[in-house]
């Protein structure tokens, strides 16, 4: 008994004195520089008062002992528009900051500015002071001054008079905003349109949406996640759904980085040199429509860049309707889907006829086959391939045949040699060998002079929205 007793004391001392061992740290000066795990620090664009997301830094110490960092600090002091977190401890000034041989410790980063205007520039820099030297780490927003649209149980979020939107603000919108009936919306050149998840804007039987941008200066619609990483990443938000009756006018308009861009169902579209990209189902989701584009580019569409439902009629007219997606792979990714029929709400089919006219253009992907058609017999399908580059399968999986008299001067199976398509840098400008310069019809280019980009293409006509130069 009494040698268990000893042995347990032993056990118990021995313990203590690792413990106190393991407490007893003796913390040196720096002799070598720190590293980090980035020099720069890009937060989200912020909007006024508005927190933006977390971002973390590294710190490492490569030394062979442990060593106290004699101060780390916000070059701007208590006057930041940036908060630090060293380690688990708010502030922006530190001293003696303790970090193990070999190991790293946590700087967490975040900015709440207050607006000076429209837009600027907030720096700052993280300074790390040793007697191994100075090191920094740069701080860097860009800071915009908004406007709120907040749905509640208080606030149903609707314009019920005309307004016009300018660029002196972001409009910021959380749930759906709705335009009520016969009410018009203008939205102002270089105005930047950002919903937070699962919002979007619905647009009332008899409404006007215009979107007013110019080739300086274009509207942007988007989510309201603004780190560059988000701008290849879909389902940020919903859509703009047009209902039945409403009317879209789009000149040099950027949606992206949604659900669905444009869900349109018996409305009206006029769409000029716009991009419509990375959506998880559709950039346009049409119901029975009638759309008008030129010089629209689309890519990047989980389901299809275009899809339509129920007929209806549709002219493209020098467009540039890709669809490449390394993130939505495992989806149909069609050019163009197009059929008479669509399932509504109560799950029953409705019919309607369809004419669809594409001219002077490009539909490719990285699928076999950009176009699909299903024709339904007893309803008129009307379709026009004039002067375009398709990708093109089969008529069992594309639904028509290439050899219709429909289908004139076709371009097919031939890489556009787009410079690139990948949504990161997406440039769907071709190179100075794709089969699609000089291919277009001199009459149909007539009707849309100048390109996307400004650019005359009234001779030797290129396909799709940029005129090769």
């Amino acid at each position: 008994m009494k040698f268990k007793l000893l042995l347990a004391f032993s056990f118990w001392m021995l313990v203590m004195a690792v413990s106190c061992n393991k407490d007893d740290i003796s913390f040196d000066a720096p002799s070598q520089k720190l590293s980090f795990s980035k020099d720069t620090v890009f937060c989200d664009t912020v909007y006024h008062q508005v927190r933006s997301e977390t971002y973390a830094v590294k710190v490492y110490n490569n030394e062979d002992k442990d060593i106290l960092i004699p101060r780390i600090h916000l070059e701007k002091g208590a006057t930041s528009l940036y908060k630090i977190n060293v380690d688990g401890k708010p502030g922006y000034d530190f001293k003696d900051v303790p970090l193990r041989k070999k190991d790293s410790l946590y700087v967490f980063v975040e900015i709440a500015p207050e607006a000076t205007g429209p837009e600027a520039i907030a720096e700052d820099k993280i300074l790390f002071d040793s007697p191994a030297g100075q090191q920094d780490v740069v701080l860097f927003s860009v800071v915009q001054d908004a406007e709120f649209f907040i749905k509640s149980s208080s606030n149903p979020n609707i314009i019920t008079s005309d307004a016009t939107w300018n660029n002196n603000k972001a409009k910021i919108i959380y749930g759906d905003l709705t335009i009520d009936e016969n009410v018009i919306l203008n939205i102002q050149p270089g105005t930047k349109v950002y919903f937070h998840k699962n919002s979007g804007m619905k647009v009332l039987s008899g409404a006007t949406l215009n979107i007013n941008g110019t080739l300086t200066n274009n509207v942007t619609l988007r989510g309201d996640r603004n780190d560059p990483a988000y701008d290849t990443i879909p389902k940020n938000w919903n859509s703009v759904r047009m209902e039945a009756g409403s009317t879209l006018n789009m000149n040099y308009a950027r949606l992206f980085g949604g659900t669905r861009g444009l869900e349109m169902k018996q409305a009206n579209a006029t769409i000029n040199n716009s991009f419509i990209h990375t959506f998880q189902e559709y950039g346009i989701y049409s119901i029975g429509s009638t759309i008008t584009a030129k010089n629209l580019v689309m890519n990047n569409c989980g389901e299809s860049a275009i899809g339509i439902f129920r007929g209806g009629t549709y002219n493209f007219t020098h467009c540039t309707i890709a669809n490449y997606s390394d993130l939505l792979q495992n989806l149909n990714r069609n050019g163009i889907f197009a059929t008479n029929e669509w399932k509504n709400e109560s799950d029953q089919t409705e019919q309607g006829a369809l004419i669809l006219n594409v001219r002077n253009s490009i539909i490719y992907s990285d699928r076999d086959n950009s176009v699909s058609f299903e024709q339904t017999p007893g309803q008129l399908f009307n379709f026009v391939f004039e002067n375009c580059l398709l990708k093109y399968s089969s008529q069992s999986e594309a639904g028509f045949l290439d050899t219709a008299p429909s289908v004139i001067q076709l371009v097919k199976n031939q890489d556009p040699l787009f410079v690139n398509y990948f949504a990161a840098q997406m440039n769907l400008r071709v190179k100075q060998n794709s089969p699609a310069i000089g291919k277009g019809s001199t009459t149909v280019a007539a009707t849309v002079p100048t390109d996307i980009a400004g650019v005359s293409r009234t001779s030797n006509p290129t396909l799709g929205a940029y005129q090769y130069q």
